[in-house]
């Protein structure tokens, strides 16, 4: 049956008042200047009531509420939160007590071991690859694997082994290290490696027993921070892989233990939307029993930001 050309009737078309209509955007959320001179809680309070900026006010306010009620707060670090400068911006957060407890991956605590150390790092790959010197920086070999070996032989996980170690020898740029400052302040650091995948692993005096067994311990300390999260929050900051996957799992056996984790909250801070942090950190912890959120943004912008707010919004409630 071939159709013929016909315009099809509109003139019997149903419609309706616009003012009966559910509407996503009102203005009553739309955005407000901010004057000159306005504080960053000024700035938020601004911001839209709208997709990623009312989920950013939610966000300040979760983690607000957390702190308060002394629920906990998990920050999950990648290297890149690190090598972009952040360390003092976090070391903040920590003495005012919006950090419960910190995971991170083995690149991260290179980072700010080199930070500690020598007050720089981030090596160019591009330019040392073909040479042979990628990742063959002495100190950051010798001294870090011989931290990790010592601790974990002391039976320590690998965050107790480095921050001890940096505690006791007080490099000269201590000051700019975060778990030197986790050290000063009692907050745990549990570390999560993947073998082979860090430079010091390149080094001869890396030891697979003491990465594996330090790294074991560290996820059960990592599951019962996880366990404390009642109406608390976990951000997820920079890690594509292996955060997203270790908080899944930590997830999976506090609830085998019974515990509901409810009114848990979630947040992926990246500047792309991947799959397993989306997954294993923003929608599957949380479903229906919290919230998932997540904002895409440069760590370099995003976190301090969000730390602004933070502060101010604690300063007034």
């Amino acid at each position: 049956m071939m159709f013929p050309y016909e315009e099809f009737d509109l003139s019997d078309v149903k419609t309706y008042p616009l003012k009966s209509r559910a509407s996503k955007a009102c203005v009553e959320d739309f955005a407000r200047p901010v004057a000159p001179g306005g504080s960053i809680a000024a700035l938020v309070d601004s911001l839209p009531g709208i997709l990623a900026a009312a989920d950013f006010k939610a966000i300040v306010g979760a983690i607000t509420a957390a702190k308060r009620v002394d629920a906990g707060v998990v920050w999950g670090l990648g290297a890149h939160v690190i090598k972009t400068g952040l360390g003092p911006v976090l070391i903040d957060l920590m003495e005012r007590g919006f950090v419960s407890a910190i995971a991170t991956n083995g690149a991260a605590i290179i980072h700010d071991f080199e930070v500690a150390l020598v007050g720089a790092t981030s090596e160019d790959v591009d330019e040392a690859l073909g040479p042979g010197r990628f990742g063959m920086a002495d100190e950051t070999g010798r001294l870090l694997n011989g931290a990790i070996n010592d601790g974990v032989g002391a039976g320590l996980g690998i965050g107790q082994a480095v921050t001890r170690f940096l505690a006791a020898r007080q490099p000269q740029f201590a000051r700019y290290s975060v778990f030197a400052a986790a050290a000063r302040l009692n907050i745990p650091v549990t570390v999560h490696v993947a073998i082979g995948t860090d430079i010091i692993h390149m080094h001869p005096a890396a030891s697979g027993a003491a990465l594996g067994e330090g790294s074991l311990r560290d996820f059960r300390y990592f599951v019962s921070n996880v366990a404390r999260l009642e109406r608390g929050v976990y951000l997820n900051c920079g890690s594509a892989v292996v955060l997203p996957e270790v908080f899944l799992k930590a997830v999976a056996l506090a609830r085998n233990r019974g515990l509901a984790l409810a009114a848990l909250t979630t947040v992926n801070l990246d500047f792309i939307r991947g799959y397993r942090p989306q997954t294993n950190v923003v929608a599957r912890p949380t479903a229906g029993t919290g919230r998932g959120y997540s904002l895409v943004g440069h760590h370099e912008l995003m976190i301090p930001l969000l730390a602004a707010a933070l502060v101010e919004r604690d300063a007034v409630t």
